[in-house]
């Protein structure tokens, strides 16, 4: 097969930090992988081209792109031997491996010293567009702001940036979707809520940018552009991230509580967009894959994961405090309330909108939103915890239509620690479920009583109560008598320790009815309502019998 392939060269000349290694991870292996670097991952890369046969000059670090050479051929053989003479860094080829044909290759690579590296499901013209974005990115300096961030950490490179121009900024991609945000806690203004909500522009705003040729405009400068306040709007600057000639998306920076942008903000958001490409190219090609970020949440919350591993997945700060909220809809909604992932989404959307960087993880019909970097100060992270809580039990119990509880867990100094801080979420998720005072929101120690009465029923759990008991009686008798309700009332009575009129009114009754089924109660069973062990052992076993019930799906005894 003949080729010709226009001679194609692109990207800066490339300064001596910017090594094979460092391109690997900025363009990430959905591009590229290494197969064999015998002169190590250390080697500098001056630039990359297209392999044109009827030109076939190669020049000293160089990647060159094999592009129409078969691996298994002899002619790749003597392209990567030709590479090596010429100092060229590597040979990338296309994704076919015959594995007869690899060893040669790779003899002809330690020969030559040069690397050999295939392509793996970008076609050819998406890897050119990669690789230039890629080498222009590696090559510029880190905002100062933002040094020691992880590559693809865009929440980070967001709270950076907003520390340095003093207002609330978003990163967003060529689509307007929102990327990552900055968690500045003051009032926002409408657009910014809307925006973080939705995670993306509201459409009707795009469209009106559009017409008013406000993209033509941002993608064709490097400079930054420049909004005065009107009206509610605040003061906006936006400029593009590109790199190599490539446009990756935007940074947005806002004014906050009508306070003025810092007077560097426009020089520090020029610094920001450069920062920002090998984030973006790094977001591009490898991607947050929910499900990956959801199965190592799951597995730290299970005790068996790796919290280096969630930090990675998820760009969590591994040694900040971090803690769980465990999130109940109350089983008798109904509607949209029953459907768990809709109230999946409804948290992520208002954890976002309100600034909190969280993982949510599903749990049987529950939520367990995995809060990370929260304030190293203790009662500070618990005011926010306790408000976030609120908030989100508030809003989804108006949006689902459906009571809304959530256990707040345990601060933890660091991700490693998060299942310590699960297991008290839903103790006290449990316990708010019991309590039916009507508070959604709590702590293990505001509802520790009733945690302690359900561990002491776990306890009893397996106890083999004697035959014929008071409550096991009227159970029967229940049973026997349709419409009968003499369980139902004897547990509203001790719950409502011995006040008939309370008693009566939790059950809908006249006061005198109440009384009149305590006299059956006590005719039919023989309980002796006076007796402090009769009413204990009878609490107890009309406890056990309800919790038997909630978990078969039934009512108890």
């Amino acid at each position: 097969m003949t080729e010709s392939r226009d001679h194609a060269e692109w990207g800066p000349a490339a300064g001596p930090g910017v090594t094979l290694e460092r391109l690997l991870s900025v363009v990430g292996p959905g591009a590229l992988e290494l197969d064999t670097a015998p002169g190590g991952l250390a080697v500098a890369v001056g630039g990359a081209t297209v392999l044109d046969v009827l030109a076939p000059e190669i020049r000293p670090g160089e990647l060159v792109l094999a592009v129409g050479v078969a691996a298994g051929s002899a002619q790749a053989v003597d392209v990567v031997r030709r590479a090596g003479a010429a100092g060229a860094c590597g040979v990338v080829f296309g994704p076919e491996r015959p594995e007869g044909a690899l060893g040669v290759l790779r003899s002809a690579a330690h020969e030559a010293g040069t690397a050999v590296l295939f392509r793996t499901w970008y076609r050819w013209e998406e890897l050119v567009a990669a690789l230039r974005a890629g080498l222009a990115a590696a090559g510029v300096p880190p905002l100062p702001a933002a040094r020691g961030l992880a590559l693809g950490d865009l929440d980070g490179l967001a709270d950076a940036v907003a520390a340095l121009v003093g207002g609330s900024v978003t990163i967003e991609d060529t689509e307007s979707r929102v990327l990552a945000y900055s968690s500045t806690e003051e009032n926002v203004d409408e657009m910014r809520r809307l925006t973080i909500l939705g995670r993306r522009v509201p459409a009707w705003r795009v469209a009106a940018m559009h017409d008013a040729g406000f993209f033509r405009a941002l993608w064709a400068t490097d400079d930054v552009l420049h909004r005065r306040a009107q009206g509610d709007n605040p003061e906006r600057l936006v400029c593009a991230v590109r790199a190599g000639g490539e446009v990756l998306g935007s940074v947005w920076v806002a004014a906050v509580a009508g306070r003025p942008l810092s007077p560097n903000a426009a020089q520090a958001l020029r610094a920001a967009s450069r920062a920002a490409a090998p984030h973006l190219l790094h977001h591009r090609t490898r991607g947050a894959d929910s499900r990956l970020v959801e199965d190592a949440a799951r597995a730290l919350l299970e005790e068996r994961g790796s919290a280096e591993v969630l930090a990675e997945r998820a760009a969590l700060p591994a040694r900040e405090p971090c803690a769980v909220l465990a999130v109940g809809v109350d089983s008798g909604g109904r509607g949209p309330a029953g459907e768990p992932s809709r109230m999946y989404a409804l948290l992520a959307l208002h954890c976002a909108a309100l600034g909190h960087r969280i993982v949510v993880v599903p749990a049987g019909g529950r939520a367990l939103v995995l809060v990370g970097a929260l304030d190293r100060d203790a009662d500070r992270a618990r005011e926010r915890m306790t408000a976030l809580g609120t908030s989100l039990t508030a809003r989804l119990s108006a949006a689902t239509g459906a009571p809304v509880r959530a256990g707040l867990g345990e601060v933890v100094p660091a991700l490693a620690q998060a299942a310590r801080s699960r297991r008290s979420a839903e103790q006290a998720l449990k316990a708010l479920a019991r309590t039916g005072d009507g508070r959604a929101v709590a702590w293990v120690e505001d509802v520790a009583d009733t945690i302690g009465v359900l561990r002491v029923l776990e306890a009893l759990r397996d106890l083999e109560l004697p035959p014929g008991t008071s409550v096991a009686r009227l159970a029967a008798f229940d049973a026997e008598h349709a419409g009968s309700r003499l369980v139902e009332s004897l547990r509203a009575y001790l719950d409502h320790f011995g006040d008939v009129p309370a008693a009566a009114r939790s059950l809908s009754l006249h006061p005198n009815t109440m009384r009149y089924r305590l006299g059956r109660i006590t005719a039919v069973s023989g309980l002796d309502l006076g007796s402090p062990d009769a009413r204990l052992l009878a609490q107890l076993h009309l406890r056990l019998g309800l919790e038997d019930g909630e978990r078969r799906g039934t009512p108890g005894p």
